[in-house]
């Protein structure tokens, strides 16, 4: 290889490779390549379409329909057996870039993020406020343990979260265990002590189930939803926490519940085009998509969920929030 050649010769290359390979990159991935072949002046345009983007309602919140997911930003993503993403994601979204994206995002219509509560978050937050002036609404996902559960509660509140949210995986395990106590105990205390709005997680649709069932009055259920359709992404994943292992029993038991529904996961680790994956999702009963995004991706995902809202969605349940 020539010594002369440069950064933009070798990523014209590594597109071009792509190209041969796409069928075994996510989403994610290949965009993040073209992105970085592509100068400045080559960004996507910014302005979006007349109208704002629709809302909905989270308890006194209201809530854009599109919300900005937070493992990106936290340098943490779902990537199946690529060991590598953690790392090109630290190296990518500096502070600076996390900034750019959430006020992309506020720019464009998505008033609301739901970040983890960790101190690369706390400081980010922290300068978007101060630096940027930013207002985007954070409602934070907590990990309660069974000694202390309002333990990272209480740090997300004291940093302008406006309400909080169980992970999945600590609710799925406690709903296994025969635990839906503890859950419904942490939902009593973070009201008392004084979260906005108040959601729970699951990945396992029976944890949701359980959680009704014991009438639990959370603000907001988050529950994962896509059509699990890795084979026509060209994809065969190894980590099944990416997908909705559920997803028709999942829409049928959502019918009946008759709170607001975050759905996550909805793009399947990236291997589900946008324009599939939010109209899957909304179609099929969800209130609003957390989605992770990357700054180059905002524009286009307020552009396709403000199409497919405005469009006939032909929903079975009707919009809760």
């Amino acid at each position: 290889m020539s010594e002369n050649l440069n950064r933009r010769d070798l990523l014209k290359r590594s597109v071009a490779l792509s190209a041969g390979i796409g069928a075994f990159m996510s989403f994610e991935e290949m965009h993040l390549l073209a992105q970085a072949a592509q100068p400045a002046a080559a960004q996507p345009a910014s302005d979006a379409p007349p109208g704002p983007m629709p809302m909905g309602k989270i308890g006194p919140l209201s809530v854009s329909r599109l919300i900005c997911g937070g493992n990106l930003i936290s340098t943490f993503a779902h990537a199946r057996d690529l060991i590598y993403v953690s790392a090109l994601l630290k190296q990518y979204f500096t502070d600076e870039k996390i900034c750019d994206t959430l006020e992309l995002c506020e720019e464009h219509g998505i008033n609301t993020a739901i970040m983890r509560v960790d101190d690369h978050t706390l400081r980010v937050i922290k300068k978007y406020r101060g630096d940027r002036g930013g207002k985007i609404q954070w409602i934070a996902q907590v990990k309660p343990n069974e000694d202390d559960l309002l333990w990272d509660s209480r740090l997300a509140l004291e940093n302008t979260a406006l309400g909080v949210y169980m992970h999945g995986g600590v609710a799925d395990e406690w709903v296994q265990k025969g635990k839906v106590d503890l859950i419904g105990k942490f939902v009593e205390q973070a009201r008392k002590l004084g979260a906005g709005v108040i959601g729970l997680g699951a990945h396992d649709i029976a944890t949701t189930m359980a959680c009704v069932k014991a009438g639990l009055e959370p603000d907001f259920f988050m529950k994962t939803l896509n059509a699990k359709n890795y084979w026509s992404a060209g994809i065969m994943p190894r980590h099944d926490s990416v997908w909705c292992e559920q997803p028709e029993e999942t829409i049928a038991f959502m019918k009946t519940v008759q709170k607001p529904w975050v759905a996550f996961k909805v793009l399947g680790a990236g291997a589900i085009h946008p324009r599939e994956g939010f109209k899957y999702a909304f179609a099929n009963g969800a209130d609003f998509c957390c989605v992770g995004m990357f700054d180059f991706q905002v524009v286009e995902d307020v552009l396709l969920a403000k199409k497919i809202l405005a469009g006939n969605l032909q929903r079975e349940r009707p919009w809760i929030a």
